[in-house]
């Protein structure tokens, strides 16, 4: 069986070609959506985050705007600019790229982002309207993982979805939209993590399976039945001997699900760029909100 490639490239590109009204339309109303980045420390990897969806920002045409701190930025100093920008009309989306310093409490920072600018959909205010069935913003990669579904027209409806991983930002969210009872969703949703026993034994059971446990290569073509299709979120470093010094690689160990998983996104460039993309929309939704 020949895999399926689900290219979160493709599907992003579609997503900003479509969203080049809406922003014309707000720029004509004097609007040009503008996303706030809090960045604190110096971590690499949110370093070349941060700057890829800048990038994608400008290249839109769109207004954003990264602050910086030390790691040694205190709580209530992080608290008292997340206040000033809550406040600030230039603003419609705020970002706190995680993860934060440990001296800092996540959950904290999360709830003192105006729920109307949580374009990540962390506040638990967004996350109650989602586990409600009335979402209004979506986090940004499960919603991506949705729009690859409907790009591919890959229908959940009888299916049965295993979601590997509980966390918040992808976990959860992703096992709520794959459940709701909407016509593009209507899945039958198992969530497995780190503590389930024999994991495999849900996998072989599923239609489709989302990876987000940041395990590398975790799962084996052994663990799935043949046509499953797999949704990858996983992007680990794995040291080889490369000009780079590593290989990025997911959770699903592609050599041995390639010829028995039907359909796969890749790693990189599947559920990554879509991200990027669901933030940006997000933006642009705060955005228009202004107009109501």
């Amino acid at each position: 069986m020949e895999i399926k490639i689900l290219s979160g490239k493709e599907v992003s590109d579609a997503v900003y070609s479509a969203l080049k009204n809406r922003i014309t339309t707000l720029k004509s109303k004097s609007i040009t959506p503008g996303l706030a980045v809090v960045l604190v420390g110096e971590d690499p990897a949110s370093q070349i985050y941060v700057r890829s969806k800048t990038r994608k920002f400008l290249n839109l045409g769109l207004y954003s705007e990264t602050i910086q701190y030390s790691a040694s930025i205190t709580q209530d100093e992080l608290i008292y600019k997340i206040n000033e920008l809550n406040n600030d009309g230039a603003f419609h989306g705020i970002l706190v790229q995680l993860p934060l310093p440990n001296h800092i409490d996540g959950d904290m920072v999360i709830n003192a982002i105006d729920p109307n600018k949580d374009v990540d959909g962390f506040h638990p205010y967004n996350l109650g309207c989602l586990a409600s069935g009335k979402p209004i913003f979506i986090p940004c990669t499960p919603k991506g993982i949705m729009r690859i579904f409907d790009h591919y027209n890959i229908t959940l409806s009888g299916k049965h979805v295993v979601v590997v991983g509980r966390s918040n930002i992808v976990g959860r969210p992703i096992s709520i939209l794959t459940s709701l009872k909407q016509a593009n969703a209507n899945g039958t949703t198992t969530i497995c993590h780190s503590s389930t026993n024999n994991i495999s034994y849900y996998t072989k059971q599923a239609d489709i399976i989302i990876l987000a446990i940041g395990s590398p290569e975790f799962l084996k073509g052994d663990d799935i039945k043949k046509g499953a299709i797999i949704i990858d979120v996983g992007i680990n470093r794995v040291t080889d001997n490369s000009p780079k010094g590593y290989t990025l690689v997911g959770d699903g160990d592609y050599s041995s699900l390639n010829g028995k998983a039907s359909a796969m996104t890749p790693v990189p460039g599947g559920v990554g760029p879509m991200t990027i993309a669901m933030l940006v929309e997000n933006t642009v939704e705060a955005a228009e909100r202004t107009l109501r």
